[in-house]
């Protein structure tokens, strides 16, 4: 990117270098814990990002311990359970259809919000998007904490949702990896679209 480029943005180069240009899809990771002061600080950061009415349907489920890996790895496709297993950390992100039960404390101002989203299907339409959203806010967020990110959706989601999200309102979007890369854990960097390919003015 030029100097002219970078001048359009008020972030500096660095902290866009960490958070896009630099950052990678993290395959193997170092054997340093990741905190769970660090994971508050992540969300405690992300949490301030948009949703559609203040929505927040995104639940987090943590896999740290070796049972609860043991728990997850049949679930997921082969490929993905080799460095899954080596991971610090695992952050099971979910979309909550019930989202709207919060809503009269998160959007107090429009007193029949939650009324808005009585339809199941609206509801869960709208619990995968906005919850979609927040996984990428969370991936820009664990870069943002100087670790890497190895977000997969290659799994059995019905199978995740019945192990760690019982009851049905919960349903599973994303898995992401967590941790210090190691010093082989990025693949080539694959090409990207250009501007003139992707926007068009009307």
């Amino acid at each position: 990117m030029t100097a002219v480029d970078q001048a359009q943005l008020v972030l500096g180069a660095e902290a866009q270098d960490l958070l896009f240009r630099e950052a990678r899809t993290a395959n193997a990771f170092t054997d340093e814990p990741v905190s769970d002061e660090q994971v508050q600080a992540i969300y405690d950061l992300v949490k301030w990002a948009p949703t559609s009415m203040n929505q927040q349907p995104l639940r987090i489920v943590l896999v740290r311990s070796e049972e609860g890996k043991q728990r997850l790895l049949p679930h997921l496709m082969e490929g993905n359970r080799g460095k899954t297993e080596k991971a610090p950390l695992v952050a099971l992100l979910a979309a909550d259809t019930d989202f709207h039960e919060n809503l009269p404390r998160v959007f107090p101002h429009a007193p029949n919000a939650k009324d808005i989203f009585a339809d199941d299907t609206f509801r869960e339409q709208n619990a995968k998007l906005n919850a979609s959203l927040q996984v990428a806010y969370f991936i820009l967020g664990v870069r943002a904490a100087g670790l890497a990110a190895g977000p997969m959706t290659g799994f059995d989601a019905a199978g995740i949702n019945e192990e760690f999200f019982p009851g049905g309102k919960q349903q599973v979007l994303v898995a992401v990896n967590i941790g210090k890369p190691a010093d082989d854990a990025w693949f080539d960097r694959l090409p990207r679209l250009d501007y003139d390919e992707v926007v068009t003015t009307v």
